[in-house]
């Protein structure tokens, strides 16, 4: 079973190349960030902020994901949240809940499980899995672009000003660059992909050819 790690800051493209990439290689594909942001999701539904209220919660809301790429989703407990995570509300403090250490043991748990469920390969991104979640990996990427290219793509997305989305990624960058547990970081021995001047398809391209280069390609599913 194959792992690709690919970390990086958000806005870099890595969940849409992640997701094409176990398309096209027909492997799972797992969002790590989505399962901090369905434990932030939690805590706001419940008005709690400590780790063993959290903690808690989680325990009575079992969060499942769905690592299917082309239609990849989350639950808490029985609710779908895969759209409500994406919320201005659960981007602000998502980067706080994911800085509690207790939080990040918990959730290395889950993450790992999904990891050894899959059968033939995974893409996993996130902002620790070179380094913390998938350390074996026998291709990391590290997934990059300026600033300026990040919060133009974020704000198409989400439709909000640039301005703001630029000093929100920013903020975000911060903590999650700062935190003491896992922070984000680049693997020594990750492959550094700048994505500022190159659309999707030249992303995915780039870590296709690193899979080949490396002869990490079985037949892929189409």
């Amino acid at each position: 079973m194959i792992v690709v790690a690919i970390d990086g800051p958000s806005g870099a493209g890595k969940s849409s190349t992640s997701k094409l990439v176990a398309q096209r290689a027909g492997w799972n594909y797992l969002d790590t960030g989505a399962l901090y942001r369905a434990v932030a999701w939690l805590a706001l539904r419940e008005k709690i902020s400590s780790a063993e209220e959290i903690l808690a919660a989680i325990a009575n809301n079992t969060i499942h994901f769905i690592a299917d790429p082309k239609s990849p989703k989350v639950f808490v407990g029985d609710v779908d949240v895969t759209t409500e995570i994406r919320t201005e509300r659960v981007t602000e403090s998502v980067s706080v809940i994911s800085a509690l250490p207790e939080i990040r043991a918990s959730l290395l748990n889950l993450q790992r499980r999904l990891i050894n469920e899959a059968e033939r390969g995974i893409v996993v991104e996130g902002r620790d899995i070179g380094t913390v979640v998938a350390p074996d990996a026998p291709l990391k990427i590290y997934l990059q672009a300026d600033i300026a290219a990040r919060a133009a793509r974020r704000s198409t997305e989400i439709a909000a000003p640039v301005s703001s989305v630029s000093d929100s990624l920013a903020q975000r960058d911060q903590i999650d660059s700062t935190r003491a547990v896992s922070p984000l970081a680049k693997a020594s021995d990750a492959v550094l992909i700048d994505s500022t001047e190159l659309d999707l398809e030249e992303t995915v391209e780039r870590v296709w050819e690193l899979l080949k280069e490396r002869s990490l390609l079985g037949l892929p599913i189409v």
